[in-house]
C-alpha cells in the first residue's frame, strides 16, 4: 500500500509487491519489483542527535549512515537517498509478501528535517510482519500455519525467516515453537509478543542465562488460607488528623465539593444566542508560515563531557527555570490561558462522567459486566481525583475559570460507559501532551504534567475494564488543542451563563463506518455503524447476541471481560484493512448550548488524504472518494521503531487536502488543511 510516514525517518528493505488496483492514478509509479537499498532520510549532513540502531549508526558530523551487521542485509547513506517528487521526499520501497514476510521495516528515528521520508509498503489483507496472528490450540489463524508454526512467514521449529536467526527467534520477535502471541500493534493485540512453549515454561526469544536460585520450580499448593480477619497485631501510633479550616497548615479547599445533589443530562434544546469560537480583535494570517530550524539550537555533545561551567555543584549548565527565580504558577499568555481552559473543560466532564456511571448503573449491572464493588470504588476515586485536577487548573487561570457544565452521554450499558470513558480519557490525555511543551509558563506545565500522568493511569484502567490490552503502544500521542476540543464539544450540553468561551476550532466529524466493535469476539464480523450514535467518540454498542459477544466468554484469545490484560486472537484491526469513511459538512452547531460551529479553513482544498496520528508518527494514505462526503482508504503498515506498529490503540485520524510534512512538535500546522476529524479504534 502507498503510504507516507512523515514523523519518523525510516530505514527500509523490501520484497516485491504490486500496488492496490484502486490507488489513485500515478501511485503505481511508486512501486518497484526490485529490492531496494535501505535509505536514511535525514537532513543531508546537518544531522541531529546521534541515532544508533540495530543496523547502523547515524554520523552527525558527516551526515551519513554507517551500516553495521543487519538482519535484513540493507545499508545506505543519506546522501544517496533517491528523490521521488518535487516536494523533496526521499523514498524507500518495501513490501510484505502475500502471507506476511519477516519485518521489512528496521529502525526509525524522529528527525525534524526539511525532507520527509516516503515509505511505500504493501501487505496482504490481514497479514503483516509486525502484526502476527495468534495460533490458538495449533489452529491456523490469518495466515499462520497450524501445528505450532509461527505467523508472519516465520517457519516453525526455530527456522529463520528473512534474516532472523535460526536459534528460535522469528523475524517478528516471537519464538517459532508453540503458541504465538500476536505482535501487537495496529492489530489490537499486545504491544510485544512473547512466545510460550507447549509445556508452558517461560521463554523470551534470544534471552539466555536466565536461570536463578530465586525461581520456584513449582507453585505451592493452596492450603490453610486465612479465614479470620481482625487486628491480630498492634503497632505503635498516635491519634492524629490533618489540620483544617483556619488551622495552620490546612490544605486549601477544592473548587468542587463531592456530589451532594441532583444533576442534569441530555441534549441542549434551548435558543442559540452566541455562535463561534472566541476571536481576537485582529488576525495576522490564515496560516502560520513554516520557518527553518532555530539558529540557536546547535548544541551537540560529542565527548560525553560537560561543555560549560556548572552554576552550582551537581548542576549542569542550562535548563529553563533553573536560575533560582521564584516560580509563578499562573498562565503567562493567551496561548496558556486558552490551553488550560480547554484542560479544565476536560477535567469537569471527567468528574461528572465518572460519577454519572456510578449513579446510572447498579452494582448488579457492574457485576454483569464482570466488575465488583471494589472496581466501582476505583471509579469513584477517579472522580475525586478530578476535583483536585479541576481545582488546580482553576487556580492557575484565576477568577474567569469556567465552572462545570451539563453533559449528554452516549451510553446505555456499563460496557458502553467504560468504552466511552477510555475514549474520552484518551483524547483528554493526548490533548495535553500536544500543547504542554508549548506553554509559556513552565511552572504551569510542571503541575499539569503531574495531573495528566494520573489521567494516563485512568485511561489504562478503563481499557482494562473494557477487556482491551492496557498499553499497546510505546509512546503516547499528542494532538493539537482544536482536535481535543472537536472530540469533546459534542458531549457538552449547556454551560452556565457567562461561562468563559474557547478560541479553538471545531472541525467537522469524520466517521469510521466499519469501526471495529470491541464487544465482539470476532471484530471482523462488525457491521457498519455499530456505534451508539453518530458522534465521533461514541462507544461501540454492547447489546449483542450472546453467541456473538465476547463479554461473558472465558476463552483465552476471545474473551473480552475485565482483566489485567487481554490478547486477542483476532485483532480489532490490521494493516491493509479497507477503512470506510464518511464525513460531515462544516457549519454544524456543536458544543455548549449549540453555540459553536464546525468550520474548515479557507485555504483547505478537496479531501485527498487520510492522516493517521499515533505515537511519534504522522502517516498519510490516499483517500479514494466514492461520493461528495464518503470514501475509503487502507490502514497503513508503518512502524515507529522496529517491532512497534505505529497504528495502534485508541488513536486519531484526519481528512486532509495535502500530505504536509510535520513532526510531533509542530503538528498543529496541519489544522488549515484538515477537513474532518475522527477516532480510530485500532487496538
Amino acid at each position: 500500500m502507498l503510504t507516507k510516514t512523515v514523523f519518523a525517518a525510516v530505514l527500509l528493505s523490501g520484497l516485491a509487491a504490486a500496488a492496490p488496483a484502486d490507488w489513485p492514478a500515478g501511485s503505481s509509479s511508486q512501486w518497484s519489483n526490485e529490492r531496494s537499498n535501505a535509505e536514511y532520510a535525514g537532513q543531508g549532513g546537518q544531522g541531529n542527535a546521534a541515532y544508533v540502531g540495530e543496523n547502523g549508526q547515524w554520523n552527525n558530523v558527516a551526515g551519513t549512515w554507517a551500516p553495521q551487521a543487519s538482519a535484513v542485509g540493507a545499508s545506505a547513506a543519506a546522501s544517496t537517498a533517491s528523490t521521488s517528487s518535487a516536494a523533496g521526499y526521499s523514498s524507500a520501497l518495501s513490501a510484505a509478501s502475500a502471507l506476511g514476510s519477516a519485518s521489512v521495516v528496521a529502525s526509525s528515528a524522529v528527525v525534524p528535517s526539511a525532507s520527509a521520508s516516503k515509505a511505500v509498503s504493501a501487505s496482504s489483507a490481514g497479514s503483516s510482519a509486525a502484526v502476527s496472528s495468534t495460533v490458538v490450540s495449533n489452529a491456523s489463524a490469518s495466515g499462520a500455519s497450524a501445528s505450532g508454526a509461527s505467523a508472519s512467514g516465520a517457519s516453525a521449529s526455530g527456522a529463520s525467516a528473512s534474516g532472523a536467526s535460526a536459534s528460535g527467534k522469528s523475524a517478528s520477535g516471537v519464538a517459532a515453537s508453540g503458541s504465538i502471541s500476536a505482535a501487537a500493534g495496529a492489530a489490537g493485540s499486545s504491544a510485544a509478543a512473547t512466545a510460550t512453549t507447549a509445556a508452558g515454561s517461560g521463554i523470551v526469544s534470544g534471552y539466555t542465562g536466565a536461570n536463578a536460585p530465586y525461581k520456584s520450580t513449582s507453585p505451592s499448593p493452596l492450603s490453610n488460607l486465612a479465614a479470620v480477619f481482625g487486628p491480630d497485631s498492634q503497632v505503635s501510633a498516635v491519634a492524629t488528623a490533618p489540620p483544617s479550616g483556619t488551622q495552620s497548615g490546612a490544605a486549601p479547599p477544592r473548587r468542587s465539593s463531592d456530589v451532594t445533589g441532583a444533576t442534569s443530562h441530555g441534549p441542549y434544546s434551548g435558543i442559540i444566542t452566541t455562535t463561534g469560537a472566541v476571536m481576537a480583535s485582529s488576525t495576522i494570517g490564515l496560516t502560520i508560515p513554516a520557518l527553518p530550524p532555530n539558529p540557536t539550537a546547535t548544541y551537540y555533545n560529542t565527548s560525553g563531557q560537560l561543555q560549560k561551567p556548572e552554576p552550582a555543584p551537581y548542576t549542569p549548565n542550562g535548563g529553563l527555570g533553573t536560575n533560582g527565580t521564584l516560580p509563578r504558577y499562573m498562565v503567562e499568555s493567551d496561548f496558556d490561558y486558552e490551553s488550560i481552559t480547554l484542560g479544565l473543560y476536560q477535567e469537569w466532564i471527567e468528574l461528572d462522567l465518572f460519577n454519572n456511571g456510578l449513579a446510572t448503573f447498579t452494582e448488579a449491572d457492574f457485576i454483569d459486566a464482570g466488575l465488583t464493588s471494589e472496581d466501582m470504588e476505583l471509579i469513584r476515586f477517579m472522580a475525586v481525583q478530578e476535583t483536585g485536577h479541576a481545582t488546580l487548573l482553576t487556580n492557575m487561570l484565576g477568577e474567569t475559570a469556567p465552572p462545570q457544565c451539563t453533559y449528554n452521554y452516549p451510553y446505555s450499558t456499563v460496557r458502553e460507559f467504560l468504552d466511552f470513558s477510555q475514549i474520552l480519557t484518551r483524547f483528554g490525555e493526548s490533548g495535553v501532551w500536544g500543547f504542554i511543551n508549548h506553554l509559556d509558563s513552565r511552572e504551569v506545565g510542571q503541575l499539569l504534567a503531574q495531573s495528566i500522568a494520573t489521567e494516563a493511569r485512568q485511561q489504562m484502567a478503563f481499557r482494562q475494564m473494557s477487556g482491551l490490552f492496557p498499553m499497546p503502544v510505546w509512546f503516547e500521542t499528542g494532538i493539537p488543542q482544536s482536535w481535543a476540543w472537536t472530540y469533546l464539544a459534542p458531549y457538552i450540553s449547556t454551560c452556565p451563563q457567562n461561562t468563559t468561551r474557547l478560541a479553538w476550532q471545531n472541525f467537522p466529524a469524520l466517521h469510521v463506518v466499519n469501526q471495529a466493535n470491541i464487544n465482539r469476539f470476532s471484530p471482523n464480523d462488525t457491521a457498519n455503524y455499530e456505534r451508539t450514535g453518530n458522534r465521533t467518540s461514541d462507544p461501540a454498542i454492547s447489546t449483542l447476541p450472546e453467541n456473538q459477544s465476547c463479554q461473558h466468554l472465558n476463552v483465552t484469545g476471545y474473551g473480552c471481560g475485565p482483566a489485567i490484560s487481554r490478547n486477542r486472537s483476532e485483532p480489532l484491526s490490521f494493516p491493509g484493512k479497507k477503512i470506510e469513511l464518511m464525513w460531515d459538512a462544516p457549519g454544524q452547531a456543536v458544543g455548549p448550548n449549540n453555540s459553536y460551529v464546525t468550520t474548515v479553513s479557507p485555504v483547505a482544498g478537496v479531501p485527498a488524504f487520510v492522516a493517521w496520528v499515533s505515537q511519534l508518527n504522522l502517516t498519510y494514505t490516499p483517500l479514494i472518494s466514492t461520493g461528495a462526503s464518503s470514501g475509503y482508504t487502507y490502514q497503513p503498515d508503518r512502524e515507529v521503531y522496529k517491532g512497534d506498529p505505529a497504528v495502534n490503540d485508541t488513536m486519531f485520524i484526519a481528512l486532509t487536502d495535502t500530505d504536509l510534512f510535520l513532526t510531533p512538535f509542530n503538528l498543529s500546522m496541519i489544522n488549515p488543511h484538515v477537513l474532518g476529524l475522527g477516532i480510530f479504534q485500532a487496538g
